[in-house]
């Protein structure tokens, strides 16, 4: 378990960019509040085998004692680095981009299913979207109860998916919490 340097770091915080925005210094500049020490202090990114983890410091700093063969995982993996170095981020990191996402995209209930079973969102399953939401932007896909189900990209924008075809395309999947039973064999 290392930290991430300088090229690494420019990866994971341009993906975590085009989720959050200018909320992504609270990610890491907030006050950890796990661990057993009274200070915990902040959270940090670390890499341990091609996956990079969101820890407290506290959290980091006992985990320094364990051999690096012997450690599983320490906090919350967010995201792992392919082996041509390209880093994506994966289903464990839907908690932190919801609670900080700029943009999101809600879906009819009835169309919930077809979203965690690994599709695009469709027009017609489009039940809101935040304004201003451009093509390219990075989305929190929300249940109207307003539970997260997964994350995409946005394939359009909120005025063209106005006027768009009730067919078209609207959040390219990336990943939902379906995977969880999917793929449950790769996330670990």
């Amino acid at each position: 378990m290392r930290p991430l340097d300088e090229k690494e770091t420019t990866q994971v915080f341009e993906k975590l960019f085009k989720f959050t925005g200018p909320n992504l210094k609270h990610l890491l500049e907030r006050p950890a509040v796990e661990g057993p020490d009274p200070e915990p202090g902040r959270y940090c990114l670390r890499l341990h085998r091609n996956r990079v983890y969101y820890a407290s410091e506290a959290l980091v700093r006992r985990a320094t004692a364990v051999a690096r063969p012997r450690l599983a995982a320490v906090g919350t993996p967010i995201g792992k680095f392919t082996h041509h170095g390209s880093f994506h981020l994966t289903v464990h990191a839907l908690d932190l981009l919801a609670a900080h996402a700029r943009r999101r995209v809600w879906l009819k209930p009835d169309t919930e299913r077809s979203f965690l079973f690994g599709n695009s969102v469709p027009k017609s399953s489009l039940a809101r979207i935040t304004e201003n939401t451009k093509a390219g932007d990075g989305v929190v896909v929300m249940s109207m109860a307003d539970v997260p189900l997964g994350f995409g990209i946005a394939a359009r924008s909120a005025q063209d998916c106005r006027k768009a075809d009730t067919n078209a395309v609207v959040v390219l999947h990336q990943a939902d919490a379906g995977e969880y039973l999917r793929k449950e064999e790769e996330l670990m």
